[in-house]
């Protein structure tokens, strides 16, 4: 019987030293997904964001007032509903983002209401600038302007939703302080230049 002739590279060594490595990575791609997957969850919930005494002091004990967590239909939005975007990049982004928020609450710099309300427009800025940037997808993710009944309005509501038409517009332009203070100073949402403009 001739010898088999030798190959240059030995596909079973090749596969043995690239399989391992995929597979622990593939496995480690699974761990972390899921891992994140539940960090995500956790923190969007509502006891989560209330866990800060200032969010709940301030924002949560505002918010438990308003048409969004009581009303007629039992329809709630919750924190993560408008301060978390919905699709998975946006969802990460905001989530790193929310470093800053963590940060302010270790150093103290809005844990008394005083405190609080000194930094109010910057916090509230920072949101309006985020919901200008997304064309406020936050709201619109419950709120459809299509779906609306304009005869259902009164003459002011529907005047002000046909604005938003023409692209210049977006919904924070307007509801803002429904779920929170309005903040001093006398700046509104129509105030602020949206993020990456």
């Amino acid at each position: 019987m001739p010898p088999t002739p030798r190959r240059w590279w030995p596909v079973p060594l090749l596969w043995r030293w690239l399989s391992v490595p995929v597979l622990l990575g593939v496995l480690l791609g699974i761990a972390v997904a899921g891992v994140g997957t539940v960090a995500v969850q956790h923190t969007n919930q509502v006891e989560f964001c209330i866990s800060c005494h200032e969010m709940k002091a301030q924002n949560y004990a505002e918010y438990s007032h308003t048409i969004h967590a009581r009303n007629r239909t039992g329809v709630k939005a919750v924190c993560s509903d408008c301060h978390v975007p919905h699709d998975a990049l946006g969802t990460l982004v905001r989530k790193l983002g929310a470093a800053k928020d963590v940060w302010s609450h270790l150093t103290g710099t809005i844990d008394t209401p005083q405190k609080f309300e000194a930094h109010r427009l910057e916090m509230a800025s920072a949101v309006w600038r985020r919901m200008k940037s997304s064309d406020s997808a936050e709201c619109r993710s419950c709120h459809d302007v299509a779906a609306m009944d304009p005869e259902a309005q009164g003459p002011t509501a529907r005047k002000q939703h046909q604005k938003l038409a023409d692209g210049r517009h977006t919904c924070i332009d307007c509801h803002y302080g429904i779920a929170h203070q309005e903040p001093q100073g006398g700046v509104e949402p129509k105030d602020v230049v949206p993020d990456g403009t």
